[in-house]
């Protein structure tokens, strides 16, 4: 979603020739509308947008999907970063943005979204949670969760390795499919914003294990 009209026709014949198929929407109010009646996979969110603003629109949507978001802004300040990946955005790209980047950092998402163990299985169940692999829907004592993406794959990824540790290397290049690097407080960020959200019954699933990294249990 982008209101400048010559952004949008660069991002949409970039898209396209890349194979994706787009849906436009100039402003926040256009974009729930087409959220709520089509087939999305994933969402390019600039900030300033009329009617309903990006953050607004970001945080509408946690309520109801888990489906990767990219911001697309000309704030560079490191605080509305940190502020957006907090509440629900799954990537940032400041303006003015290298398409090559862009199209890079899309795959990088769409590759997470399809992240999953080769399974039949229909729910994945620990305790108090409940995952239905096909609609990606998170339920702690059958109370809907609200994941972001990455918040949903460290999840399944827990889930699929119940008491084993993993260290932050292990979860960023599993989910983030990318050489670690420096990485820490990517990784200590969700791991906190996981924790606060499916902690509602008093449960310490996540583990830290000092020295090396986390565990469920």
């Amino acid at each position: 979603m982008e209101d400048d009209s010559s952004i949008h026709s660069l991002l949409k014949e970039a898209l396209e020739l890349h194979g994706f198929r787009t849906l436009s929407a100039y402003s926040g109010t256009e974009g729930k509308l087409l959220f709520e009646q089509q087939q999305v996979d994933l969402v390019l969110l600039d900030l300033m947008l009329p009617g309903m603003d990006g953050e607004q629109f970001l945080r509408d949507i946690r309520l109801r999907s888990s489906i990767p978001v990219i911001v697309i802004s000309a704030k560079t300040d490191q605080h509305s970063k940190l502020e957006l990946l907090t509440n629900g955005a799954d990537d940032y790209i400041t303006k003015p943005f290298d398409v090559k980047e862009l199209i890079a950092r899309i795959h990088i998402q769409l590759r997470h979204v399809t992240y999953a163990p080769v399974s039949n299985r229909k729910e994945m169940h620990y305790k108090n949670i409940r995952i239905n692999v096909d609609t990606r829907e998170v339920f702690v004592n059958d109370r809907p969760v609200h994941l972001t993406g990455r918040e949903y794959a460290i999840l399944q990824l827990f889930l699929d390795h119940p008491h084993k540790v993993f260290s932050r290397a292990n979860i960023y290049e599993s989910v983030w499919q990318e050489p670690f690097g420096d990485g820490d407080k990517t990784i200590n960020m969700h791991i906190s914003n996981l924790r606060n959200k499916i902690n509602i019954d008093d449960r310490n699933y996540i583990k830290t294990v000092w020295g090396i990294g986390f565990k469920f249990e």
